[in-house]
């Protein structure tokens, strides 16, 4: 198979295009919207951002080898000296993801599509460490899960590509029905519905609607659905299509996992009824054996045997700030500060109980973003995640978490609520907090990683 290239009939089949010296064209293998990485024989594609606009780099991206360049049409007066290709469209957003979808089709690979309001870069990385036993895979990395990440990760996607694994995400309406039209996935996967961006989205109703939008473009495309079972929003939706693959540890799924037993630390031994094999994960917790589960849905139905599987799952690392336990000669810290939402927060305080190493527990947790409204109800509310231990202590900071420290202190569970993060850096320097499982959790504006760090440098 040759190199997949974008065509000049490619862009004449872009709705809005005008292009100018178009005998001047030469089908480009490279597509970038970041002038610093510009190969030669590019196409450059200046997008407006909330910080750059791309229309300001034309030059520099020319400079460094771009062999043609596609601008709004708005713009091209500033332009129409250029001597090269030069493509004009309504909006280079909407452009480049049409573009993406133009070099999806062209890809030898299978697309596997994964969302959810918990735990989908987990699974990302746990689909693309076990497929990587048997294909080449290309994944998303970073932060790349959006309307601009998508498309991104597409183009990084090139002809030795066997499967390409993205993570699409969402906080507002639209952006799942966007990326997937772009996407096109032949496995399409939901983690769960849960609370996430629940100010923009309303309610969980809103929340499935707008990520089944994945499953809608892999059913009109002749795809697979992977439906979670265990969530009641996919599981009650899952007879809307034809073509579902259903799992979970509950009920009788296709795939039921099992979790034979927790170790002392906390991590699983997993397996599936009818096998004898099992399979222990160096990750922990049971969100994320759930997570685990999902990718070897995907694994087998893309033809990995047990062997693969359990080679696979020996590389999989925690991913940073997502459960990621680091074990240190007086403690066990929890960093579980990338995000936070009740369904998370749940999963990571289930996990400190499954930890035997230490009787003591202490949770450090930061105020929840974008609940909206309903924000003091759902802090209010994470109270009845908690049951009354003595060896439990509850530390919280936000103007919201507030709200839980009244409610525990209800159910005589120990809690500080602190209103200076220097208070609350303090208390974790200097108090004794030896030999206790410490978790640490909270939205990613609260910055928790500050008083994971302070831990480190007082543990290790």
């Amino acid at each position: 198979m040759g190199k997949i290239k974008i065509t000049l009939a490619d862009l004449f089949n872009l709705p809005s295009a005008v292009i100018y010296n178009p005998d001047e064209y030469k089908p480009v293998s490279s597509v970038q919207i970041d002038s610093r990485i510009i190969k030669k024989g590019s196409l450059f594609v200046a997008i407006k951002g909330e910080k750059f606009d791309g229309h300001n780099f034309v030059k520099e991206a020319i400079e460094k080898g771009a062999s043609s360049v596609l601008i709004n049409s708005k713009e091209f007066k500033k332009f129409s000296f250029l001597k090269l290709p030069v493509i004009t469209v309504d909006n280079t957003i909407v452009a480049f993801g049409q573009l993406a979808n133009i070099w999806r089709r062209k890809l030898n690979a299978k697309v596997v599509s994964i969302t959810g309001s918990n735990g989908k870069t987990t699974t990302k990385e746990m689909t693309a460490a076990l497929l990587s036993e048997k294909f080449r895979v290309v994944k998303t990395e970073a932060n790349n899960n959006n309307h601009i990440g998508v498309p991104l990760t597409i183009f990084s996607a090139d002809e030795k590509c066997d499967v390409l694994v993205l993570e699409q995400g969402t906080n507002h309406i639209g952006e799942i029905p966007y990326s997937a039209k772009i996407s096109e996935p032949d496995f399409a996967l939901i983690t769960n519905i849960g609370q996430s961006h629940v100010e923009f989205l309303k309610n969980k109703e809103t929340i499935y609607k707008e990520k089944s939008a994945l499953f809608d473009e892999a059913e009109k495309n002749g795809g697979v659905i992977l439906a979670n079972y265990d969530d009641p929003f996919i599981k009650k939706n899952a007879g809307n299509y034809s073509n579902v693959i259903s799992y979970g540890f509950n009920g009788n799924p296709n795939i039921k996992g099992l979790i034979k037993s927790f170790m002392k630390d906390g991590r699983t031994e997993f397996s599936v009824k009818g096998s004898k094999e099992v399979v222990r994960l160096p990750v922990y917790g049971d969100s994320n054996a759930k997570n685990f589960l999902a990718a070897f849905v995907i694994a087998k139905l893309l033809g990995l045997d047990w062997k693969e599987i359990k080679s696979g799952a020996n590389k999989i690392q925690a991913v940073h700030g997502r459960l990621e336990v680091k074990n240190y000669r007086e403690a066990i810290v929890i960093d579980d500060t990338y995000n936070s939402s009740p369904d998370s927060i749940k999963a990571a305080y289930n996990l400190v109980k499954k930890i035997k190493s230490y009787k003591r527990k202490i949770i450090v947790l930061g105020d929840i973003y974008e609940l909206g409204k309903q924000s003091e109800k759902i802090h209010t509310d994470l109270a009845k995640i908690f049951t009354y231990n003595k060896n439990l202590f509850v530390l919280t900071i936000g103007k919201m978490m507030q709200h839980l420290t009244t409610e525990l202190r209800k159910k005589n569970i120990k809690s500080i609520h602190f209103h200076l993060r220097e208070a609350l850096s303090l208390y974790l320097q200097y108090e004794e907090i030896e030999n206790s499982v410490i978790l640490v959790k909270g939205s990613r504006g609260m910055k928790m990683e500050e008083f994971v760090n302070i831990l480190h440098k007082r543990f290790e």
